[in-house]
């Protein structure tokens, strides 16, 4: 649903000390994405304790222009490159213009706000909007809004440019300017250089390697009638014992030690019943996406508190009928196999091929984001378990919910934990609404009686 918001204040939010004044290099993963912000809403329950000062807007601006200090690329703004030797790049300009920050009212309360499915109109109204029309240079890279609900609880709407933050650098920063506004230094301060992630000179990919999938050229990208059918996005809660039962159907695969992790056998099963929902025939192939944070693959490891984009698009290919035929066991191993190629080698392989695509066909890489790839017989699965998305408390407690706004592309999903840490997660998936009904029925197929399932049309 959409809120009803009253903007009390718009303003710019500075950095609370000089910043260095300086270009910013970024790496073919940055670019590799949309000129647009990444929308994040963070709900809060109303702390009676703390009723005169909840949500403090000046404990708020003053705490985040003080990270803005530290995390400055994101008081900048984006600008074409002055020279033409990447084929018009861009970079962020760190000129410390800045981010937006917005204080609204809200007639609504948390209880309206339902399942927190991701449907494009959840969180309309909480997140500034921003018009791209002029030009990369003329929007500001983070944008924050802080709305007060009627019920006494908030909700902290952030949008967070493509190019400048991944999730681990976005949580990263939220939760240094949460620890600020309760007083504390920045724990792990961070580390700005991007080119330890630059291309090789000359660029040698290896070409036995699956690049073309993982980042496909916008231009082959076959728009057939899928893209137009109705969709629908819902949300599906699954219990630590529903979770358990699935990793114990894994337990007859070849693998040592016959240990999938979570996120392999949990994949594997919505693949698997993603492809029995829509009926699609048994040699039809089908692509399984997933982005997998380079950090600690790459090697050296990268340093800690690397701020930038480090993620990297792993896939997976297989017929249909050998994923319904087979134990959900294949499943996870086919996205468990994806997963181990994603090593120093193939990691720099795939930097190198973006700036082979960039320099050959000079486009520009923010082209190549494959969202439409990931449509009907296709599916990608954003996994948020190695995030610390509940850490962001400004001093009047934790987030009872993190999520995304909206799920933009039929055949896109969120894994995410639960906010009490019990041990459960939630899965927002967005797929065409004649094959929802059928895949909620599916998805909860583990021999079980007990399940939790809400949908927003």
């Amino acid at each position: 649903m959409g809120v009803n918001v009253r903007v009390r204040e718009s303003m710019v939010v500075r950095p609370a000390a000089e910043t260095p004044r300086l270009s910013l290099w970024i790496s073919n993963l940055d670019k590799v994405m949309p000129h647009t912000h990444t929308p994040l809403v963070h709900l809060y329950k109303p702390n009676k304790s703390a009723s005169d000062n909840f949500f403090d807007m000046r404990v708020l601006k003053h705490s985040l222009s003080k990270a803005l200090v530290q995390f400055y690329p994101f008081a900048g703004r984006l600008k074409q490159k002055s020279d033409d030797g990447e084929n018009g790049g861009i970079e962020i300009d760190c000129n410390a213009e800045g981010a937006l920050f917005v204080v609204a009212n809200s007639s609504s309360c948390i209880s309206d706000f339902g399942d927190f499915a991701s449907t494009p109109e959840f969180g309309r109204g909480l997140i500034p909007t921003v018009d791209y029309c002029g030009g990369i240079s003329s929007f500001p890279l983070l944008l924050v809004q802080i709305t007060y609900l009627k019920c006494g609880g908030v909700a902290l709407g952030v949008g967070v440019n493509h190019h400048v933050a991944d999730g681990s650098s976005t949580f990263h920063f939220i939760n240094t300017w949460s620890d600020m506004a309760r007083g504390l230094d920045c724990a792990i301060p961070p580390t700005m250089d991007r080119t330890i992630l630059g291309a090789r000179d000359p660029p040698r990919p290896l070409l036995d390697h699956n690049h073309h999938i993982e980042y496909p050229d916008p231009r082959n990208i076959n728009q057939n009638e899928s893209t137009a059918a109705a969709t629908t996005v819902s949300i599906f809660r699954f219990t630590r014992e529903q979770l358990n039962v699935l990793k114990a159907m894994t337990s007859t695969s070849t693998l040592p030690n016959n240990k999938y992790s979570l996120f392999e056998v949990f994949a594997g099963h919505v693949w698997r019943c993603a492809c029995k929902a829509r009926e699609l025939a048994n040699d039809q192939e089908t692509t399984f996406y997933f982005p997998v944070d380079g950090r600690s693959r790459l090697q050296p490891p990268l340093p800690t508190g690397y701020f930038g984009r480090v993620v990297f698009t792993a896939t997976s290919t297989a017929l249909v009928g050998d994923l319904i035929s087979k134990p959900i066991s294949y499943a996870a191993s086919c996205i468990h196999n994806a997963l181990m190629r994603m090593d120093d080698d193939y990691l720099r392989s795939a930097i190198d091929y973006l700036q082979l695509k960039q320099q050959q066909n000079h486009q520009d890489l923010s082209s190549f984001a494959h969202a439409d790839q990931v449509r009907c017989p296709n599916l990608e699965i954003n996994s948020w378990f190695i995030l610390t998305l509940y850490d962001s408390d400004f001093g009047w407690g934790r987030p009872i919910f993190v999520g995304r706004s909206g799920i933009r592309s039929e055949g896109k999903a969120y894994m995410v934990p639960s906010a009490t840490n019990d041990g459960s997660l939630s899965l927002s998936i967005r797929l065409q609404s004649q094959h929802m009904k059928s895949f909620s029925t599916l998805v909860y197929d583990l021999g079980l009686t007990s399940k939790s399932i809400t949908s927003c049309l």
